[in-house]
């Protein structure tokens, strides 16, 4: 077995011991009576930023779709010859689970937007992560050319947002799930996760991204 999975069979042994020995009413009833998550979170693959970890859920309370640089793409009825998986984990998670809320979560230093300003990734070919998040490219531009004296640490962290904002005009391209928006049956969010201090900020009605733990609601 190799050694860098000892760690995961040891949680699994304690996640076994204590968690589940505990909640086992909890798991028996997700295995009888399926799940029914109100929220949708659309998160990064990035190893340091946990949905269910960070917002302290239990199993069934999150449906979670993971990806590069948490993108979401543009609706693309005319193109089913190719592969979307986010499309159709946000299709099954709207017109199915019928989940009331979407948050989409981007984070500080994506190494997924990262790369859209290292040059030297263009040289990969074919590049499935240049294709993926060129999702973003509209938002990089704008960073680019507004904020092109600032240092790259903070270019990334306002393409970060920027990305957020453009994702959640991507969700609204999707036919059934913006109709459900217009009817208040569905509600889009946008938070970032800073990892040094583990605050989230969400975006505000006004545009600005505010601290979520002073959020009233």
């Amino acid at each position: 077995m190799p050694k860098n999975l000892h760690n995961l069979i040891d949680g699994y042994k304690e996640f076994r011991k204590n968690y589940f020995s505990h909640h086992k009413a909890l798991f028996d009833n997700l295995s009888t009576h399926g799940q029914s998550p109100k929220i949708l979170i659309i998160a990064c693959s990035d190893s340091r930023v946990d949905p269910a970890i960070v917002t302290n859920a239990i199993p069934g309370d999150l449906f979670v779709i993971r990806n590069v640089a948490n993108l979401v793409p543009n609706c693309e009825e005319e193109d089913l010859i190719n592969y979307h998986g986010t499309s159709a984990a946000i299709e099954y998670a709207v017109c199915d689970l019928k989940v009331r809320h979407i948050i989409v979560c981007g984070h500080a230093k994506c190494g997924g937007l990262t790369s859209m300003f290292n040059t030297t990734s263009q040289k990969r070919s074919p590049s499935f992560m240049n294709k993926w998040v060129s999702i973003a490219k509209n938002p990089f531009n704008k960073v680019h050319e507004k904020y092109f004296h600032e240092s790259l640490d903070r270019k990334i962290e306002l393409l970060a947002k920027e990305s957020l904002i453009n994702s959640l005009s991507n969700l609204k391209t999707f036919p059934w799930l913006s109709e459900k928006v217009k009817q208040n049956d569905l509600f889009l969010h946008a938070w970032y996760f800073e990892i040094a201090t583990c605050n989230i900020q969400f975006l505000d009605t006004d545009g600005a991204f505010k601290d979520l733990a002073g959020y009233k609601y």
